[in-house]
């Protein structure tokens, strides 16, 4: 009898993506001398501009959310072309002296990816090209976690042939469309790379959308049978005066 050997899913890679999650030392901040918290907002503001210029040109996106509950205070998003870019990123917002009232609470690194179950997709199609570069939005809220495709005993997404893994991501995706116009989703693969196979990202201007998504999206096949979920990240975007406002300034 002939073993089935299961073929991978054929992927391509975009945007390299770091969720950058810190706690912020409120006793520390505010007992600081003003002026200190003004010069370290001022330098702050720099980097933020430096990121919207480099949005502008296409090289990027950025997004900086507070951060509801224990795991974080504020969340740095950062999307770049390439990891290099993206560790000076992150550098540059360790080195600044913002940075020595924060505590990193956790953070992931992936690559924006697009997947097909049974073909290769076309990196220049008008529909794939510009989900491979997504641009934050600047309002409204993000949810973000970490996933696993389950390996265990029959339950083994890895062992499936390709159709049926096709067959039960169509009906994912299916869910997923009924959502379009009120909720905007960016994967994330991190084989390799983190702890968890995938990152998720989902954009909305109300909050109970991603309740309702994800647990529609649990009584799917793929995700009732084979998905394995970290923790959840919820946050609230914020503009320059909603971060300034956020920090007592």
């Amino acid at each position: 009898m002939e073993r089935h050997v299961p073929e991978p899913t054929h992927t391509l890679e975009g945007w390299h993506v770091l969720h950058d999650f810190r706690l912020l030392d409120f006793a520390r901040w505010f007992s600081a001398p003003l002026e200190a918290r003004e010069d370290a907002w001022e330098e702050l503001k720099g980097l933020v501009r430096e990121w919207r210029e480099l949005e502008e040109a296409g090289q990027g996106s950025y997004g900086i959310y507070q951060v509801v509950g224990h795991k974080a205070d504020l969340l740095f998003l950062n999307l770049r072309p390439g990891l290099d870019p993206l560790l000076e990123a992150e550098a540059r917002l360790s080195r600044s002296a913002f940075a020595r009232y924060l505590v990193r609470s956790y953070s992931f690194y992936s690559v924006v990816e697009l997947g097909s179950q049974e073909k290769p997709l076309d990196p220049e199609s008008p529909y794939v090209k510009p989900r491979l570069t997504p641009r934050v939005p600047k309002s409204g809220y993000v949810c973000f976690y970490p996933m696993n495709k389950r390996r265990q005993g029959q339950d083994n997404w890895y062992m499936l042939p390709a159709k049926e893994r096709a067959s039960l991501m169509k009906a994912h995706g299916e869910t997923g469309r009924k959502y379009q116009g009120k909720v905007m989703q960016v994967i994330s693969g991190a084989q390799g790379l983190d702890d968890w196979e995938w990152g998720v990202d989902l954009f909305s201007e109300d909050p109970v959308q991603f309740k309702k998504i994800v647990y529609e999206m649990r009584f799917d096949e793929v995700s009732a049978r084979y998905g394995e979920f970290g923790p959840f990240f919820v946050g609230k975007y914020l503009d320059e005066e909603a971060l300034r406002a956020f920090l007592g300034l």
